[in-house]
C-alpha cells in the first residue's frame, strides 16, 4: 500500500506518552502525514482527562481523531473517566472512534437479571446492540468498533446501525439499572486486553484467572467447574499466587487495575484448601 488511511499511536498514556516524545513518534507521523503516507493520524488513548488535555493542547493541531474507549460501564468510573475524556476530545473538536463499547464482552454477557430488564423493555434487542446505541449517541462519536468473531454478531452489529436509533431517556433508565447489576456482580472489572501477561516472569494468565473469578460472582453454578478451568490452566501457565509483586502488568494495564492485589483475591479464592496440590 501507498499510504493508510487511519494511523494509530497506540495506547497513550503517561508511560507511552514519555516514550513518544523521547523518540520524537509525533514529529514522525507528521513527516510521514507530509509526505501523503498517512491521510487521518491520531492515537488511541488510555488514561486521565487531565493528560489527554495536555497531550490535545500540544499536539491538536496534527491529530485528526481520538480512539477513545466508551461504554455505560466505564462512563463515569474513576480508573477510566470516559465521560470526562470525551468531553476533552469535544472541547478540541477531535472526532472520536470508540473502542471497547462492550467492554471486552462484559456487556453482552449480563447477569440473568440484567437482560431480563432489557428483554422486558425491548424484546428483539441484543444486549450488545444497547451498549452500541449508547456509545453511539454520545456527543462528538463518529465510529463504533468492534470485534467480532460470529457472522451472527456481524449481522447483529450491522442491523444496529443499519437504521440507528439514539438512546432514549427512558433506556438510559434501564443501563443505570443495568450498570448497578453488573458492578453488583462483577468484582474485577477486567476487559482481556491481555496486555498485562507481555514480560510477565511467572507466565501468569492474569485475564483468564479474572473472567474465572467474576463466573463465581455471577452466577449461581457450581464453583467446582470454575476450579476445574483454573486448575487446568495452570498446569500451563503460573498460578495467581505465584505473583512476586514486580507490578509490571500494572504499568502495562490500560483500565490501571491494581492487578497485583486482585491476584491475591484470585489466589485465595481458588489456591487454598486441598484441592490444588503444589505444583513442583
Amino acid at each position: 500500500m501507498d499510504y493508510f488511511d487511519y494511523y494509530l499511536l497506540h495506547n497513550m498514556g503517561t508511560n507511552v506518552y514519555e516514550k513518544c516524545q523521547k523518540y520524537d513518534a509525533f514529529g514522525f507521523a507528521a513527516r510521514k502525514k507530509e509526505e501523503g503516507k498517512i491521510r487521518h493520524l491520531g492515537m488511541s488513548f488510555h488514561d486521565m482527562p487531565e493528560l489527554l488535555d495536555e497531550i490535545l493542547g500540544k499536539y491538536g493541531d496534527l491529530l485528526d481523531f481520538v480512539q477513545l474507549q466508551i461504554n455505560y460501564m466505564d462512563w463515569e468510573q474513576p480508573n477510566v473517566q470516559s465521560r470526562r475524556c470525551l468531553e476533552v476530545a469535544n472541547k478540541y473538536g477531535k472526532p472520536v472512534f470508540v473502542m471497547e463499547p462492550c467492554k471486552g464482552g462484559t456487556l453482552v454477557n449480563l447477569p440473568d437479571e440484567a437482560l431480563r430488564l432489557m428483554k422486558e423493555y425491548a424484546p428483539e434487542a441484543s444486549a450488545a446492540s444497547w451498549a452500541f446505541r449508547f456509545a453511539a449517541s454520545q456527543e462528538g462519536v463518529v465510529r463504533v468498533l468492534s470485534g467480532m468473531n460470529s457472522m451472527e454478531q456481524v449481522m447483529d452489529n450491522t442491523a444496529t446501525f443499519k437504521e440507528f436509533k439514539p438512546i432514549t431517556e427512558e433506556a438510559m433508565a434501564i443501563i443505570d439499572q443495568v450498570r448497578e447489576i453488573i458492578e453488583k456482580n462483577t468484582p474485577i472489572p477486567c476487559t482481556a486486553c491481555s496486555y498485562c501477561t507481555h514480560g510477565c516472569p511467572k507466565q501468569i494468565a492474569i485475564p483468564e484467572y479474572f473472567a474465572l473469578y467474576n463466573s463465581i460472582a455471577r452466577t449461581t453454578g457450581s464453583f467446582s467447574s470454575q476450579a476445574s478451568y483454573y486448575n487446568n490452566i495452570s498446569l500451563r501457565h503460573g498460578k495467581a499466587g505465584d505473583c512476586i509483586g514486580c507490578r509490571q502488568c500494572e504499568k502495562a494495564c490500560p483500565q490501571h487495575l491494581p492487578i497485583t492485589d486482585y491476584l491475591k483475591d484470585v489466589a485465595e479464592k481458588f489456591e487454598t484448601g486441598s484441592m490444588f496440590p503444589t505444583r513442583k
